[in-house]
C-alpha cells in the first residue's frame, strides 16, 4: 500500500503534472528548463548527501516508522502547499518541490529498510517485485483520480488530490506493519557520523571488486539518463511536439501500463539470458528511444517511441538490481546494496537534469535530448566490459 501511495507523488509531482506546471505557469521564460533541471538536481543532491545518515538511522534505531512518517508528512504538506502557488513564484515553487521530493525520496530509505523484516530471505525478490507492480497500478490510479482536474487544466487541485492520496494510502503501513525494535540504539550525531564513515569504507571495499566497480559506474551514468527522461519527457512532449493535456494523459497511462508488462517479460528474459545481457538490451532500446524522440514530429510517432520507453523503463531497474545481486559478495550484501540504493541511485539523478536543462535553455529541447544518447552509449560500452561467470 505504501508503494501504491507514493507512486501518486512520483507520477504527478516528479514526472508528469508538476513539471508542466512549473515550466509553464510558474516560470514560462526561455530559462524554464534550466530552472526545472536545477530544482530537480538540487533535490536529488540533498537526498544523496543525506542518504548515508538516513541509512545509519534506519539501521541503528528502532524508529523507522517515526522517521518515515515525518518524511511522508513533509512531502504531503509541501505538495499540498503548492495549491497556493501563482505565476512568477519561482523560488517558492522550487523550495516546495525540493522539500516534497526530499521527503518522498528520503522516505524510501526507511521504507526499503522494512523489507528484510517483513519478508524471509527467499521471498525478498518476490515481495519487492509485487511492490513495484502495485506502484505502477498506483500511478494509474492517481492519473484516473486527477483526470477530471487535468482536462480542465486545474493543476493546483491535482496537487491537492495527490497529497491526500499519498497520505491516506500510506496509513496502513503506519498502523499495521510491525517494526523490529530490538537491539537498537538511540539517534545521535555519532550514529549519523557512523553512516558517513560507512559510505567511505564501502567505496574502498567496492574498489576491490573491479567488475562490480565497472557496473556501478555504468549504472551511475545510464541511470542518470533514465531519470532525466522521466523528469523531462512530458515537458518535451508539450513544448516540442505540442501535446494537449488529453494526449499527455494517454501518453503517461500507456507508458505505465506497458511498464508493467515490460517488467514481467524482461524478468523472464533476465532469468534466461542473465542481467548483463538484459541491461545491454534495454540500453539499446533506450538509445533507440532517444533517437526516436529526436526524430518525432507528431503525436503518433512519439506514442510509438513511448511504448518502447515503457518497455525499457519496466525492465531497467529490475535487471540492474539483479546484476547488483549477482556481483555482490555475500559478506557485503547489506553494505553494498545500501550504497547502491541509498547513494548511487540518488546521486545519479543530479548531473543529467542539470545538463539537459542548461543545453535546452541554450540550444533547444530537441538538441538537448541528443546528449542523452551519449549517457546511454557510455553506459552500454561500460556494460560490455562487465564480466560475469556466464559472460
Amino acid at each position: 500500500m505504501f508503494d501504491f501511495a507514493n507512486s501518486s507523488f512520483a507520477i504527478i509531482m516528479s514526472t508528469f503534472v508538476f513539471p508542466q506546471f512549473y515550466t509553464g505557469a510558474i516560470v514560462n521564460n526561455p530559462n524554464k528548463d534550466l530552472y526545472w533541471g536545477m530544482t530537480l538536481s538540487a533535490s536529488m543532491l540533498i537526498v544523496a548527501l543525506l542518504g548515508p545518515g538516513l541509512g545509519a538511522i534506519a539501521d541503528s534505531t528502532g524508529s523507522k516508522k517515526k522517521f518515515l512518517f515525518a518524511f511522508t508528512l513533509a512531502s504531503c504538506l509541501a505538495t499540498a502547499a503548492t495549491y497556493w502557488l501563482q505565476g512568477g513564484m519561482i523560488l517558492t515553487a522550487s523550495i516546495l518541490f525540493i522539500i516534497a521530493n526530499v521527503g518522498f525520496e528520503g522516505g524510501t530509505v526507511f521504507y526499503d529498510a522494512f523489507l528484510p523484516e517483513i519478508a524471509p530471505p527467499d521471498k525478498i525478490g518476490k515481495v519487492s517485485g509485487i511492490g513495484f507492480a502495485v506502484g505502477y497500478f498506483g500511478s494509474l490510479a492517481a492519473l484516473a483520480a486527477t483526470v477530471p482536474f487535468l482536462v480542465k487544466s486545474m493543476y493546483i487541485e491535482t496537487f491537492l488530490v495527490t497529497a491526500i492520496m499519498f497520505f491516506v494510502f500510506s496509513l496502513p503501513l503506519f498502523f499495521f506493519v510491525p517494526e523490529n525494535r530490538s537491539g537498537k540504539t538511540k539517534l545521535s550525531l555519532i550514529v549519523i557520523g557512523a553512516g558517513m564513515r560507512e559510505v567511505r569504507n564501502t567505496i574502498k571495499n567496492i574498489r576491490q571488486y573491479r567488475t562490480l566497480s565497472i557496473f556501478l559506474l555504468a549504472f551511475f551514468i545510464y541511470n542518470d539518463a533514465i531519470l532525466t527522461v522521466i523528469g523531462f519527457a512530458g515537458i518535451y512532449a508539450k513544448d516540442t511536439l505540442h501535446f494537449e493535456m488529453k494526449e499527455l494523459i494517454i501518453l503517461y497511462a500507456m507508458v505505465q501500463t506497458v511498464a508493467i508488462f515490460g517488467s514481467l517479460v524482461f524478468g523472464i528474459i533476465t532469468d534466461r539470458l542473465g542481467p548483463r545481457s538484459t541491461i545491454m538490451i534495454t540500453l539499446c532500446i533506450w538509445l533507440a528511444v532517444v533517437v526516436g524522440a529526436y526524430l518525432s514530429t507528431d503525436a503518433a510517432s512519439f506514442y510509438i517511441v513511448s511504448i518502447f520507453a515503457g518497455v525499457a523503463l519496466g525492465s531497467s531497474q529490475s535487471a540492474s538490481r539483479a546484476m547488483m545481486a549477482l556481483l555482490t559478495p555475500i559478506e557485503h550484501t547489506a553494505e553494498f546494496f545500501g550504497f547502491y540504493d541509498g547513494f548511487a541511485g540518488k546521486a545519479s539523478a543530479v548531473a543529467g537534469p542539470l545538463i539537459f536543462g542548461a543545453l535546452s535553455a541554450s540550444f533547444g529541447q530537441r538538441q538537448a535530448i541528443v546528449t542523452l544518447a551519449l549517457f546511454f552509449g557510455v553506459g552500454l560500452w561500460l556494460m560490455s566490459k562487465v564480466r560475469t561467470k556466464t559472460s
